[in-house]
C-alpha cells in the first residue's frame, strides 16, 4: 500500500515534544519522499498543571488531549515518550503502537552550575525534581541532599535553576540531547546509581487501528530490539498496576546476540525499602518476561508497598 500524501502528527507543544516530532518527520521524509507531514500541537493537562500529577489523572495528564485528537480524526499519528504513557491500563480503544523508534540514552543527568558531580554536592544542596523514583533513590544514596519539587518542561526547569529556585537538577539525558542542551550536563548517572523509569529513552508512534496506510508507512521506522524492550517493560508495569506516585524503576536490555533481560525495582517513597528482581528471557517472549519479573516483585510484597502509597 502506498504511503499517504499527508500525515498529520499530533504532539504536546513543549520544545522537547516538538523536537521529538522533528525527528519523526525527518525519518519519514527519508523513507517516504512523496509524503508530507504537518504538526498538530496540543497543550495537555500535564503541561498546564504544575502540582502533583496524582491530582490530575497521573501520567495520563500528558496523553489525554493527544489521544483525543487522534481518535477525533484531527491527526493521523501521535508521538509519545513511552515513560509518559500509562501502562496500568490499555491504550485508548481503537489505537495501537505502530512502532517504537530506536532507543536513546536511558540514564539520568545531573545539571550543576558549578560543575560538581553528584558525590561532590555538599550537604543541604537542593536538587530540583518531582520524580518519586529519583527522590526515593537519593534518600538512601545521598541523604544529605534535599529534593525540592520541580515541574515544567526541561527548558523551564533550566530557567528555574538559573533563577536560584534549586542548586542542581536531575533530568533525562535523552531529553537534554533532544533539545540540544547537552552542554549543561555535569554528570551522566549510571543505572546502578539512578535506576531509570520504565520506558526511558523510547519514542512510540501511535495510530488508529484501522488506518492501515499510516500504520504501514510508520511501522518501517520501528526498531526491533527497542520493541522487545518496550514490550517487556510495559507488561511489567501493567502487571504491577503502579500509579504515578509509585517509585518504580527498571529497564530491559537486548544484547547483540538476541538475549533479553529485565531489571526492576519497587521502592517505598523514603527509599528505605527496596525490592529488586532481575531475569533473563531465555525462551520467554518479552511480555512473559515482563510478567515474570513483576510476579517476582509481587512475591516480595510489592502489592502491599504500592497500595500503601497515596494516589
Amino acid at each position: 500500500m502506498p504511503a499517504p500524501e499527508l500525515i498529520r502528527i499530533v504532539s504536546r507543544d513543549s520544545p522537547m515534544a516538538l523536537a521529538q516530532v522533528a525527528r519523526v518527520r525527518a525519518e519519514l521524509a527519508a523513507l517516504h519522499r512523496g509524503t508530507r507531514t504537518e504538526v498538530v500541537p496540543v497543550k495537555t493537562t500535564g503541561d498546564r498543571w504544575m502540582g502533583d500529577l496524582s491530582q490530575v489523572e497521573g501520567k495520563g495528564a500528558f496523553t489525554k488531549e493527544v489521544d483525543a485528537a487522534l481518535l477525533a480524526g484531527e491527526a493521523d499519528l501521535a508521538v509519545h515518550c513511552v515513560k509518559d504513557v500509562p501502562a496500568d491500563r490499555p491504550l485508548p480503544a481503537g489505537t495501537l503502537f505502530a512502532a517504537f523508534l530506536e532507543r536513546d540514552d536511558i540514564r539520568d543527568a545531573l545539571v550543576h552550575p558549578g560543575g560538581l558531580s553528584l558525590d561532590e554536592l555538599p550537604p543541604g544542596t537542593r536538587i530540583g525534581t518531582s520524580s518519586v523514583r529519583r527522590v526515593a533513590q537519593l534518600a538512601v544514596s545521598h541523604p544529605h541532599l534535599t529534593c525540592v519539587p520541580f515541574r515544567g518542561n526541561a527548558n523551564r526547569r533550566l530557567e528555574k535553576l538559573a533563577a536560584g529556585e534549586a542548586d542542581a537538577l536531575l533530568l533525562a539525558a535523552s531529553g537534554l540531547e533532544r533539545i540540544g542542551r547537552t552542554d549543561v550536563i555535569t554528570e551522566v548517572l549510571s543505572p546502578e546509581t539512578m535506576m531509570p523509569p520504565i520506558g526511558a529513552g523510547i519514542l512510540a508512534l501511535q495510530c488508529r487501528e484501522g488506518d492501515t496506510a499510516v500504520i504501514d508507512a510508520v511501522s518501517a521506522l520501528g526498531h526491533a530490539d527497542t520493541h522487545r524492550e518496550a514490550t517487556a517493560e510495559r507488561m511489567f508495569l501493567h502487571v504491577l498496576q503502579g500509579h504515578c506516585n509509585s517509585p518504580i524503576a527498571g529497564y530491559a536490555a537486548a544484547t547483540p546476540g538476541g538475549e533479553l533481560s529485565l531489571r526492576a525495582c519497587v521502592f517505598t517513597p523514603d527509599g528505605k525499602t527496596r525490592l529488586d528482581a532481575h531475569e533473563w528471557a531465555g525462551r520467554l517472549d518479552p511480555a512473559t518476561l515482563g510478567t515474570s519479573v513483576a510476579v517476582a516483585l509481587l512475591r516480595q510484597g510489592a502489592r502491599d508497598l504500592i497500595d500503601s502509597i497515596d494516589h
